[in-house]
């Protein structure tokens, strides 16, 4: 089969060395991925569409790709699929200053469409902790959150409108350019997040903002304790201090950093809480948000006094699931809970570990509620031991309790299916096998992940 489309795609196309391909059949996790029959690198949308009839034609199972750096299993490839990598599609191919929106491939770096939106004074906004390395297409698959999106929210706030080639070949145009728009079902909004398992994103228009007309101020406060730490991000947001970032990262997380980068961790710091604002008047909102800080417990709150300073601030928080995946395997959590409950999500997480003897730590996107307890394992093992699974559904039965969600910006893949009935239900269940049904009749893409 795989030789008709060889022949159908231009020379160079399709792969089937298995050394490559193994190199394209996973993502970070430690999910081992099945025999896929080789793995197409597209670099226009007719070689996604040439691939997508010739998979449906052959039932044959397509699991597309960004650059990999997916935590929860959607990208890992199954046996007999072909993967669809993405990542050759790299062109910027507008970017509108007056109406302040880009078009972009799905395979253009996060990082690279931030860095060419600037030099119109403009940015994009989304800003997950792998901007250097993800794609706009798997930022989009997952309806990625980050740094920043306490402020100008997740991937799908950034999204006008999507190209979107289906199941069948077909070419879907959802969206639009405009600020505003209602006309029909909103489909921009169902394909992100879907972990490409309704269609295949081509290409992306995506709003741009302004950048801050002043230079964010930034701070950094120690505490003794997570929950005083929690108590503090809480305080924040009731107060109304608008951060545009607002990170939090526990002694586990501390001390892998400080074992490897030796940032002057002090002995009695349990938690650090990085937040920033790029409001007009950032240096009181700063001020205002130390004050809280120190209201709740803080034993040393410092503010940035340069841009230089700012950077490594927030070095510290980007250096951390690097930092963990040195201390062993990692299973990479993302459960989300309303603001209030972060105090209170937080010591469920510790509790876990504690019952079960694991080792947890912990980073939150503190002002969205968002946390990421990673779950560390010995290097070597096949998946994580017993105790591990036992910690973080006790984790995910927490969060679900209190009024949250299994997943903030993940997404669901093949890690978190085995809990998706207690958050969904059979309802919700139904209706969205009911949708995947008519974007994809006959099941071939990226079959078992999200639903």
């Amino acid at each position: 089969m795989i030789d008709a489309l060889v022949n159908a795609l231009p020379e160079g196309r399709v792969v089937t060395d298995p050394d490559v391909i193994d190199s394209y059949a996973r993502d970070r996790t430690f999910l081992e991925p099945g025999k896929p029959l080789g793995v197409v690198l597209a670099t226009s949308r007719d070689d996604v569409v040439t691939t997508l009839k010739w998979a449906s034609e052959h039932r044959v199972p397509v699991v597309p790709r960004g650059a990999g750096t997916g935590l929860a299993g959607a990208a890992t490839a199954s046996d007999g699929a072909i993967i669809l990598s993405l990542a050759k599609m790299t062109a910027i191919k507008e970017i509108s200053p007056d109406d302040e929106l880009a078009v972009v491939e799905p395979g253009v770096i996060n990082a690279d469409l931030d860095k060419a939106a600037r030099e119109y004074g403009l940015m994009y906004a989304p800003d997950p902790s792998s901007y250097e390395i993800s794609t706009i297409g798997g930022n989009l698959a997952t309806n990625a959150g980050g740094l920043r999106c306490v402020k100008y929210g997740v991937t799908r706030d950034s999204a006008l409108g999507l190209e979107v080639v289906l199941a069948d070949g077909r070419v879907l145009q959802t969206g639009r350019r405009t600020v505003k728009g209602v006309t029909g079902y909103d489909l921009t909004g169902l394909f992100i997040g879907s972990e490409g398992t309704l269609g295949v994103i081509t290409s992306a228009t995506v709003r741009l903002r302004r950048v801050p007309a002043v230079e964010p101020a930034t701070f950094a406060a120690e505490f003794g304790s997570l929950r005083d730490a929690g108590a503090a991000v809480a305080a924040i947001m009731a107060a109304g201090c608008q951060p545009s970032l607002m990170e939090l990262l526990d002694r586990a997380t501390l001390e892998a950093i400080d074992d490897w980068r030796n940032i002057g961790l002090e002995p009695d710091t349990m938690a650090m809480l990085i937040g920033q604002s790029d409001a007009s008047d950032a240096p009181e909102v700063a001020q205002r948000m130390q004050e809280l800080c120190e209201a709740n417990g803080a034993s040393f709150v410092a503010v940035s006094s340069s841009p230089q300073e700012t950077e490594e601030l927030i070095g510290i928080r980007r250096m951390a699931y690097q930092a963990k995946e040195r201390l062993g395997a990692c299973l990479v959590e993302d459960v989300c809970v309303p603001r209030s409950k972060l105090p209170e999500m937080i010591t469920a997480v510790e509790e876990a570990a504690r019952r079960h003897s694991v080792k947890i730590c912990t980073v939150a996107h503190a002002g969205d509620g968002n946390l990421h307890p990673v779950f560390i394992f010995d290097h070597g093992t096949v998946e994580p031991p017993a105790e591990v699974w036992a910690a973080a559904d006790e984790v995910f039965r927490h969060a679900l309790e209190l009024g949250g969600t299994l997943t903030g910006e993940h997404g669901v893949g093949l890690l978190k299916k085995r809990w998706l009935a207690l958050e969904s239900g059979p309802v919700v269940q139904e209706i969205e096998h009911g949708i995947k049904a008519v974007f994809d009749p006959l099941g071939i893409l990226n079959p078992g992940k999200a639903i």
